[in-house]
C-alpha cells in the first residue's frame, strides 16, 4: 500500500453492509454511523461463524493432543498461520509469529532483538507520527542498552521529511521503525522507497503496520521491511489476536520473548533448548479462535479486494474533505491531497473541545474518536491537546458522511 488506487472498482456497498449485523442498529433513536474504525474495526458474519465453528466443533488446545478436536484445532491454527503468509505475501509460514497484536509484535522485536543486539551509542530512528505502540517499547530499550533514539520530523500536511535522512541515517543506525499509515493523519508513508534507504546504510526496518494491513494491499518483499506486524481487530478479524512478521535468519538468531510451555525443547534442572520458529516465540496456549477469526477476515477482504478498499475510503475522505470545508472554523490535519491517504480525517473545530465534538456526534448516533489518538508526539507537532477523529472503512457511506456533516451543524449551532 503505498499509492492511491483510486481507478480501481467501486465497492458495493450496501451489499457489504449487510454482513456486518453491528451497523444495523439504533444508538439514541438515530441509525448508528460508525466512524471510529481507525481504533477498531466490525467484524462480518463470515468471521463470527469461523469462530463460533471452532468453538462449537473443534475446541482444543493444539500440538499437544494426538485425539481428533486437538488434531482439528491445530489444522485450523497452523492453516490460520499459512493464511496470513499468504494475505502478507511471504512464502514462509515459519516467519509468522502469533502475538496479541501489533502493540506486542513491536515489544517482542525491541526486548529479543533490541535486547540482543543493541549498545551503548547506537541509534534508533523513529518519527513524530507514531502511535504510542512504536515508541514507548523503543524508549523502554533504549534505557536499558544505552542507545539513543532520534526522530523524522513531519511537515505541515503530516508527512514525513525524507530529506532529513540524509543526516539522520549514519553508520549508528540499527534499526528504523515506521508506521505504514498514521492512525492520527492518515498519512500513507512510502515504505518502500524508505526500505531502499535504510539497508543502504546497513540499518533494519521494521513496520507498525497496524492501520497499514487493513486498508490496501500488503506485499512484504515489494515493502522491503525486515519486521512486519498487524493486529486482527484492525482488519475486520477480532481483538487480541495479531502477529509479526520477520526474515527467518533474524528471528531465528533472536532469543526467546517469553518462556513457558510450547516454545521448549528439552527443559533440564539448570537450563532449557528452544523450539524452532516459530513456537520459540508463542509460549503458552495461544488464542486459537483468533487466528483462525483473523484468517476468515484475510479471506473476506481479499474477496472484496484490498485495492478497491484503499479507493473507497479515499473517494470517501475526499468528499468528507470537501464537505468539512463548508464548515467555518474547521481544520483538518494530515495531506491535503486525498491519494496521500486513507481513510482518517483528523479536525479541531474553532473552540470547540474534541470530547465536546464526539459526545454531541454521538447523540445523533455517529460514532467518532476524540483525544490525541495515542500518538501525543503528533499533537505537540500540531500544538493541539486533542482531535476528533472520523476513519472511514469498506462498510461507510457518502450518506454518512452527510449524517457527520449535520452532526457537526449541531455543534456550531451550540458553540456558536
Amino acid at each position: 500500500m503505498t499509492k492511491s488506487v483510486a481507478a480501481a472498482p467501486t465497492l458495493d456497498v450496501e451489499t457489504i453492509r449487510k454482513d456486518f449485523p453491528v451497523l444495523h442498529q439504533r444508538v439514541n433513536g438515530h441509525p448508528l454511523v460508525y466512524l471510529d474504525n481507525a481504533a477498531t474495526s466490525q467484524k462480518p458474519v463470515q468471521v463470527l461463524e469461523a469462530i463460533s465453528a471452532y468453538y462449537r466443533g473443534d475446541n482444543a488446545n493444539v500440538h499437544r493432543g494426538i485425539h481428533e478436536l486437538s488434531r482439528r484445532a491445530t489444522e485450523g491454527y497452523e492453516g490460520a498461520r499459512k493464511r496470513m503468509a499468504r494475505f502478507l505475501g511471504v512464502q514462509d509460514p515459519a516467519e509468522i509469529v502469533w502475538t496479541r497484536g501489533t502493540t506486542e509484535g513491536i515489544n517482542l522485536v525491541a526486548s529479543s532483538w533490541g535486547g540482543a543486539n543493541l549498545k551503548e551509542g547506537d541509534e534508533i530512528l523513529l518519527s513524530v507520527m507514531e502511535h504510542h505502540s512504536n515508541l514507548v517499547p523503543w524508549q523502554i530499550v533504549a534505557e536499558r542498552t544505552g542507545a539513543r533514539i532520534r526522530y523524522l520530523e513531519i511537515d505541515e500536511e503530516g508527512r514525513l521529511e525524507l530529506d532529513a535522512l540524509d543526516t539522520l541515517l549514519t553508520d549508528r543506525t540499527r534499526m528504523v521503525s515506521l508506521t505504514q499509515m498514521s492512525n492520527a493523519l492518515g498519512t500513507i508513508n512510502p515504505i518502500g522507497r524508505i526500505a531502499e534507504r535504510v539497508h543502504a546504510a546497513g540499518a533494519l526496518l521494521m513496520v507498525d503496520g497496524a492501520q497499514g494491513a487493513a486498508h490496501g494491499e500488503v506485499d512484504l518483499p515489494a515493502l522491503g521491511a525486515d519486521f512486519y506486524a498487524c493486529s486482527g481487530h484492525k482488519m475486520c478479524g477480532p481483538t487480541g489476536i495479531g502477529l509479526l512478521w520477520a526474515r527467518r535468519e533474524l528471528l531465528e538468531a533472536m532469543p526467546p520473548y517469553q518462556g513457558g510451555g510450547e516454545m521448549i525443547r528439552f527443559v533440564e534442572r539448570d537450563h532449557s533448548t528452544f523450539a524452532d520458529i516459530p513456537h520459540k516465540f508463542e509460549a503458552g496456549t495461544p488464542n486459537i479462535a483468533g487466528a483462525i477469526g483473523m484468517a476468515a477476515a484475510a479471506d473476506y477482504l481479499e474477496g472484496v479486494g484490498p485495492d478497491r478498499i484503499l479507493a473507497h475510503e479515499q473517494a470517501l475522505v475526499r468528499y468528507a474533505m470537501e464537505r468539512l470545508a463548508e464548515i467555518p472554523e474547521v481544520r483538518v490535519y494530515g495531506p491535503k491531497d486525498p491519494s496521500e491517504r486513507a481513510g482518517v480525517l483528523s479536525f479541531t473545530m474553532g473552540d470547540a473541545h474534541p470530547h465536546d465534538i464526539s459526545t454531541i456526534l454521538d447523540t445523533e448516533g455517529v460514532a467518532v474518536r476524540a483525544g490525541h489518538h495515542c500518538a501525543q508526539l503528533v499533537m505537540k507537532r500540531y500544538e493541539v491537546a486533542a482531535t476528533a477523529r472520523a476513519s472511514f472503512y469498506l462498510y461507510n457511506t457518502r450518506d454518512e458522511v452527510d449524517r457527520l456533516i449535520d452532526g457537526l451543524a449541531t455543534v456550531q449551532s451550540i458553540f456558536g
